[in-house]
Parts: structure tokens; C-alpha cells; sequence
């Protein structure tokens, strides 16, 4: 990610990412408190990402291998990312809410997908919470689901995001 020359970067390395696969014979749902970040203020860019082998959770241990290796190959692909640019033209260097939509490469399981991701900013000027909650298809990451446990697997995982981002200055 290109930053600016401006001292308006804001950053985390503990943002919250959760997902949850509610299928018709099992709910799996899984956690990472590592998710790591930079949104540039002024140019309005931002770039995130999470190392797969940090989620946790899972209904077993079988499943969390069956992630880790089968399903999102994180001996090949170790991290996912998403990095764009703010649609909208805010300043979070001033305190306030807003709802803005996040246009940026959604890369999961090594296969990059436009997305456009709705976010709440809540702005102090010096910290900038972030929420947001969209939808993965496995199908645009290529992520294949076994016949014998797709009732198992939903084919749409729900993923959320809480992250509070600190004033920096220069990353």
C-alpha cells in the first residue's frame, strides 16, 4: 500500500476477524485476534491483512486442520488481504461517525476478488474504530467444499471485523 507524505496513518496488529459457516447440519464459527492494518487519512487507502494459521475456535481440532490444510491451503496461501481505497471522501482526522463503502482486492485462498464492503468509521481524531459485516462465496476464492460434507460447510460464510486503528504518523 502507497502511503502519503502526511503524518494521518492510522494502524492495528490485534484487529478482531470472525467468520461464521451456518450450514444446515453444523455451525462452525472461528476467530482471529491478529488482524493487522493501515488506513492512510489522506489519501484515503488502506490495506489489511490476517495470517490464516491465527484463527481459532472451530467445533474440534479435526475441523481447525481441515481449514488450515484442505480448505484454505495455508501451506500456499499463509494470509489473506484486502487493500483499496475509501469510496467516499471523509476526514478522519475529525471526530464522527461514518458510514463509508471500502473498494478494494479481496484476496482469499490466493484468488483475488473485486469487492465493495460497506464499513462504520467512528473517528476520535487520534483512533478510528472499524465495523463491518459482508459476505465470502467460496466459489470466488475457489475454495471447494468435499460433496460428503457440504451439508456441513455453507457456501456463503459470514465474516466481521471490529478493529480499533491508533494514530501513527509516518508507518
Amino acid at each position: 500500500m502507497q502511503v502519503g507524505a502526511q503524518d494521518k496513518v492510522y494502524s492495528t496488529t490485534d484487529g478482531k476477524i470472525s467468520f461464521v459457516s451456518e450450514a444446515p447440519l453444523e455451525t462452525i464459527t472461528a476467530s482471529s485476534k491478529k488482524m493487522e492494518g493501515l488506513v492512510d487519512a489522506e489519501a484515503l487507502t488502506f490495506g489489511f491483512s490476517v495470517a490464516i494459521r491465527t484463527f481459532e475456535g472451530f467445533n474440534n481440532g479435526l475441523q481447525r486442520q481441515h481449514f488450515y490444510e484442505n480448505y484454505m491451503e495455508t501451506d500456499k496461501y499463509p494470509a489473506a488481504t484486502f487493500s483499496g481505497k475509501i469510496i467516499e471522501h471523509i476526514d478522519l482526522t475529525k471526530a464522527g461517525t461514518y458510514s463509508v463503502r471500502a473498494k478494494g482486492q479481496l484476496n482469499i485462498h490466493g484468488h483475488v476478488k473485486e469487492r465493495i464492503i460497506k464499513v462504520e468509521l467512528v473517528s476520535t481524531g487520534k483512533e478510528v474504530k472499524i465495523s463491518t459485516l459482508f459476505y465470502v462465496p467460496l466459489a470466488d476464492h475457489q475454495i471447494e467444499v468435499p460433496r460428503i460434507v457440504n451439508q456441513k460447510i455453507a457456501q456463503d460464510i459470514e465474516v466481521s471485523i471490529q478493529a480499533t486503528l491508533q494514530l501513527t504518523g509516518r508507518p
